[in-house]
């Protein structure tokens, strides 16, 4: 055992997204029930390259006894895993990716499914990362996660063309959702923001995450907000000015 900079990992703040796992050249990190987990001290070089690959801020380097680094264990490692088709452990959504789809022909919609308008993955505010390219020179829209479910037309009338990031003002944490828009306000140059919520009162909540976060970003801008009634229909749409 040495004094050396190995990583940490935040139980706490982890949501299993599995980003850092892909980002670990050497294996040492794996999704274990749920969680990111270190799973050999000999596999972590301590160089922390796994840390920008964590939407959540849980990896962090810090110095303390551990086994040193074994790069011939790690190459032992890696080598039983490719020989044994080891798949890469469950995490809790695919990786981030755009999705391009072709546009519709005209009268499709009519004969058939009606197309998605969804062009990304993920969607969940606590899985996205802030830096993801669909992000960039986009119109975001923060939409409470019953929206598409109790509107029917949420897709051609109010998701296509925008970027989206889903979730509850309710039962999820407020303040992590604050900080990761946040994030992506000031990653990006965002062209506008949309609001989607329920006329429920809890529902408000997202108003507060979007003010919390603009005036957290240090980017003032203005923003869309949109209710919808509890049958599918848009209630109310109300513009907030720049804060």
């Amino acid at each position: 055992m040495a004094l050396r900079d190995i990583i940490k990992i935040d139980q706490e703040k982890c949501d299993g997204c599995g980003q850092c796992v892909t980002a670990c050249a050497e294996g040492a990190i794996q999704i274990i029930n749920g969680k990111a987990q270190l799973v050999s001290e000999v596999y972590c070089d301590g160089l922390g390259a796994c840390l920008g690959h964590c939407p959540q801020g849980a990896i962090t380097i810090e110095k303390r006894e551990a086994a040193a680094f074994d790069e011939k264990a790690v190459h032992a490692y890696l080598q039983q895993q490719k020989q044994a088709a080891v798949p890469t452990p469950p995490t809790g959504c695919p990786g981030m990716q755009s999705i391009h789809r072709k546009p519709s022909s005209a009268g499709s919609e009519a004969s058939g499914p009606v197309p998605s308008q969804l062009n990304q993955w993920p969607v969940q505010l606590k899985l996205v990362s802030p830096m993801a390219s669909y992000f960039a020179g986009s119109d975001l829209m923060l939409a409470a996660d019953c929206v598409p479910f109790a509107m029917g037309d949420f897709h051609p009338s109010l998701l296509k063309g925008r970027a989206l990031a889903v979730g509850c003002p309710k039962l999820d944490d407020r303040e992590s959702y604050v900080q990761k828009v946040s994030q992506i306000l000031q990653a990006n140059d965002i062209h506008s923001l949309t609001i989607v919520r329920m006329e429920v009162p809890c529902c408000s909540g997202l108003i507060q995450i979007a003010q919390a976060a603009i005036a957290q970003s240090g980017k003032p801008m203005p923003f869309e907000e949109i209710v919808i009634s509890l049958d599918g229909r848009i209630l109310n749409r109300k513009q907030h000015p720049a804060i």
